[in-house]
């Protein structure tokens, strides 16, 4: 990721979890830091990332959080502050996340604020992680009213994306994070929308060289776009297509029945069957669309109070002026931000989108 003083390596590999002291050992860190993870994953990965780092002349704490979006907390961020004093951490002392997207955006803002800023190297063992959430420098915690309503951008020291932790996620994990794959596929690149298509089957069995083609061009692609706007004052915003209805979902759930890429899924639904009512793409590409998001297992549509979920909308960081801005998409590989003034528009798009 190329941002001036704030650039930074993304690795993206097959057995990287075994180098990460290496790659640790390039920065200019000071000899403590602290790994940030949940049980699950602590317990499958935790003990071969401390190894790395100590072999590597670090002294290594660790604290775990709850699995589950509830754990985005400023609660649960006060937690890992007071972890971060006990370890005696400096303002050089590197915070390691070690695990999906909650690991990394809790641990990300508590280093973004912690001493004013703390050395934040992202170890995403998701394949949403991996994609999306590790790279680009967003970092937050949901309040009650929101997702993600308190963070800040913050860039990371190193990405560290091994794609043998992969294999490890369930199922359900390993589709939820497809939908950001698709999400690239749909507002930037045709070409790998249909790769998707033409290799799901062995991108569900975990296969590397697939894994590691989507992890690469998923990273690249956002890579681009950050690089170009990285505090989302214009382009960065194509990369929330879906995600305006996804994230209300998952509000209106309470954080618990909705994955953060089912609820995207769902959103990309309604963003797209909006682009159709406005002529800007054909019906045949919101079917292709539907098409593999069955095809992947995720949902298309969601059953919710229809009024409490539009409610949600409204605290959307996307909302200027009273109006809804969603990204749209002109045809698979290419997307726009418009704004939707006329609520009626955007409940006929949702009763649209899910009676299919």
């Amino acid at each position: 990721m190329t941002l001036g003083s704030r650039s930074y390596q993304i690795a993206v590999g097959n057995g990287l979890l075994k180098q990460l002291g290496a790659l640790c050992d390039e920065l200019l860190l000071s000899r403590r830091v602290m790994i940030v993870t949940n049980p699950a994953v602590g317990r499958l990965y935790g003990a071969k990332a401390a190894v790395s780092l100590r072999r590597a002349g670090f002294q290594v704490g660790t604290t775990e959080i709850p699995a589950g979006e509830r754990a985005k907390s400023l609660r649960r961020a006060a937690g890992l502050y007071q972890a971060f004093l006990q370890n005696r951490m400096d303002r050089r002392s590197a915070v390691v996340a070690l695990g999906g997207g909650v690991i990394g955006d809790l641990a990300g803002y508590a280093a973004a604020t912690f001493l004013r800023g703390l050395p934040l190297i992202q170890v995403p063992t998701t394949l949403l992680a991996q994609v999306d959430s590790s790279v680009g420098g967003k970092v937050a915690v949901n309040l009650p009213a929101g997702k993600n309503l308190v963070g800040a951008f913050y860039q990371p020291s190193l990405v560290v994306a091994d794609v043998l932790t992969l294999r490890s996620l369930p199922p359900r994990q390993m589709r939820a994070g497809l939908a950001e794959v698709v999400k690239y596929g749909m507002i930037a690149d045709r070409e790998l929308f249909a790769y998707v298509e033409m290799h799901l089957d062995s991108i569900l069995r975990a296969e590397e060289e697939p894994l590691t083609h989507l992890v690469t061009r998923s990273c690249a692609i956002k890579a681009h776009v950050v690089e170009q706007d990285e505090r989302e004052e214009g382009m960065r915003a194509i990369l929330n297509f879906g995600h305006t209805v996804g994230h209300a979902l998952e509000t209106a759930a309470g954080y618990q029945r909705l994955l953060h890429g089912e609820a995207i899924a769902i959103g990309m639904m309604v963003a797209t069957m909006l682009s159709v009512n406005r002529g800007l793409c054909e019906r045949e590409e919101l079917d292709r669309l539907r098409t593999l998001l069955v095809r992947i297992g995720l949902p298309t549509r969601a059953s919710v109070n229809q009024s409490s979920f539009l409610q949600t909308i409204r605290y959307d960081k996307k909302v200027r002026n009273q109006m809804i801005y969603f990204v749209l998409t002109k045809g698979i590989g290419h997307a726009m931000l418009a704004a939707i003034s006329d609520p009626g528009e955007l409940r006929a798009a949702i009763s649209a989108a899910w009676s299919l």
